[in-house]
């Protein structure tokens, strides 16, 4: 790697670090109420809603939007980030999804303020699409941050990836070395996915994922949870 790739993967790793605060660590998108329903009981079930919701919703549009979001600021279209913005949120398919992005993105933004990546003034130019999603201010973290596109979007997935697996470990609960097991199982796939998304058609997108959509709906009224999502 030359001292600018480096430089770019350590802008990634902060971007795409547990640490960043966002509040990822607690949300579980639907997974806490599929583990209340036993849906989820121990690690093998637990990789498998995982993965189905990496094909069915986060790899087959969460990313390919992301891909078109990192798209449009690198032509300085604000026009098509508004358009891909307004689609992804109106694609959470329930109160819960739509708040975790959208609370998500609002804990982003506020931080790059305080990070010497972008000006006041980018800054309010991206205030100007709507109520921005996680995935948007992602975007445009990636984009001043100055991080590869395809990086970055294994980045997003890895973070997704561990989130998950983080709130597997905490809610069934598992160990850790069970945890490993599914980030070296899963991690893998991960390129892959990524460059499936970037060749994705308009017409391709789809997040037809009921089963997690009745998760995330039944988790709304879940009594007893740790995660708000």
């Amino acid at each position: 790697m030359t001292s600018l790739d480096m430089l770019g993967l350590t802008r990634l790793l902060q971007l795409a670090s547990p640490t960043l605060p966002v509040g990822a660590y607690s949300y579980s998108g639907g997974l806490e109420s599929a583990i209340e329903d036993g849906i989820v009981t121990d690690a093998r079930t637990a990789q498998t809603w995982i993965r189905d919701v990496l094909d069915f919703s986060v790899g087959s549009f969460e990313l390919p939007l992301l891909y078109r979001m990192m798209e449009a600021l690198a032509q300085y279209d604000y026009e098509k980030l508004t358009r891909w913005n307004t689609l992804f949120r109106s694609g959470r398919e329930t109160a819960e999804l739509r708040t975790e992005t959208l609370q998500m993105g609002h804990a982003l933004v506020t931080l790059l303020k305080d990070l010497p990546f972008c000006s006041a003034d980018e800054i309010a130019k991206l205030h100007g699409i709507g109520a921005l999603t996680f995935p948007a201010v992602y975007a445009f973290a990636a984009h001043h941050m100055t991080i590869d596109r395809n990086a970055a979007l294994v980045g997003y997935l890895w973070s997704w990836l561990e989130n998950q697996v983080m709130a597997a470990l905490k809610a069934v609960p598992l160990g850790q070395s069970a945890g490993q097991r599914m980030l070296v199982a899963m991690g893998a796939d991960l390129p892959a996915v990524a460059q499936r998304a970037m060749q994705l058609e308009d017409d391709e997108l789809t997040n037809f994922a009921p089963g997690l959509a009745i998760a995330s709906s039944r988790h709304e009224t879940q009594y007893s949870r740790l995660f708000r999502s």
